[in-house]
């Protein structure tokens, strides 16, 4: 398919690379999306079109530079799969690979390869944590205009060691020295253990080709004073005022769309074009910070634009 770009159908790079499955997932894009663009699903669910791209763009191997990334989105993106290998992925192969060399009767052999196991996880665990803890909370307070003496994206990238080696190593023991015939089972964990492996190395290239160079950038421009951090989210705002902010047309989508209307059918009932319907929610989403059905529902319900009975819950 060659490079992805925001008019593309979000389908159509599912069908050119499956692996762009996971990457959806930790932008926090649902699933459901049709025929609709890249850019149209972004919009939609409150992605930046042009960080997913990016991301997408670069798991696939495409080449492109890389501008106009969304330092939040990357860092949400990252977060997310942090999440994902240390409460999911890591766990349940850790399970599997019990249930497949318990029965081996190879004791000494099976105790240590799930010591290794676990030793392992927990350097994922610390990798992963420092980089929640220290190095996003430092970004993140770099995006307010805050800058720190003692700090630079450098000192985390020049120790950024890529986690997935031992995993490797693993796998290279198991497939080498472990000496077990027709186990189907341990087969299909080394198949999850060279998955993992895959998605954690795509993973740490990601922060040193995406997210390093795009937060020395926003160093560079802190540091020079020529950075102006965003004016105070709406999230401050009373309801009051976020009401006061909306139009009298975007009221009447978030009733329609708490009442459960589709774009088509609130387009249909307010005799509008669906772009339009579109364009007034992505407006509502950046003035709400709202970006979900159920989110605006609720909003609704608590703002009274509309009553809780008229809701189908």
């Amino acid at each position: 398919m060659g490079m992805y770009y925001a008019s593309d159908s979000m389908r159509s790079l599912i069908k050119d690379n499956s692996l762009l499955l996971m990457a959806i997932n930790r932008f926090g894009i649902s699933l459901g999306f049709g025929s609709k663009s890249v850019k149209e699903v972004c919009e939609e669910q409150g992605v930046n079109t042009d960080t997913f791209l990016a991301v997408a763009n670069f798991i696939s191997g495409n080449s492109k530079s890389y501008d106009n990334l969304s330092i939040p989105s990357l860092i949400s993106y990252l977060k997310r799969a942090h999440t994902f290998f240390l409460d999911y992925n890591l766990p349940t192969i850790r399970r599997r690979l019990i249930d497949s060399i318990d029965y081996a009767g190879i004791d000494g052999v099976s105790h240590l390869i799930i010591k290794f196991y676990d030793e392992y996880v927990a350097e994922v665990r610390r990798h992963m944590e420092y980089e929640n803890n220290v190095v996003f909370s430092y970004v993140e307070n770099l995006l307010t205009g805050q800058l720190d003496s003692n700090y630079t994206i450098r000192l985390f990238a020049d120790k950024h060691n890529h986690i997935e080696s031992k995993l490797n190593e693993l796998k290279t023991i198991i497939i080498n020295y472990y000496p077990e015939r027709g186990n189907d089972q341990l087969t299909s964990v080394l198949f999850d253990i060279i998955s993992c492996e895959r998605d954690l190395s795509t993973h740490c290239q990601v922060e040193d080709t995406l997210f390093v160079p795009a937060v020395e950038l926003l160093e560079q421009e802190v540091s020079s004073q020529e950075y102006i951090a965003p004016s105070e989210s709406t999230d401050s705002y009373d309801d009051k005022e976020r009401l006061e902010q909306l139009s009298a047309r975007e009221k009447e989508v978030i009733i329609c769309v708490a009442r459960g209307l589709s774009n088509k059918e609130i387009a249909d009932r307010l005799n509008l074009s669906i772009h339009t319907v579109t364009t007034h929610r992505r407006n509502i989403a950046a003035k709400l910070a709202i970006h979900s059905t159920a989110g605006l529902t609720i909003y609704a319900i608590t703002s009274k634009l509309v009553d809780l009975k008229d809701i189908q819950l």
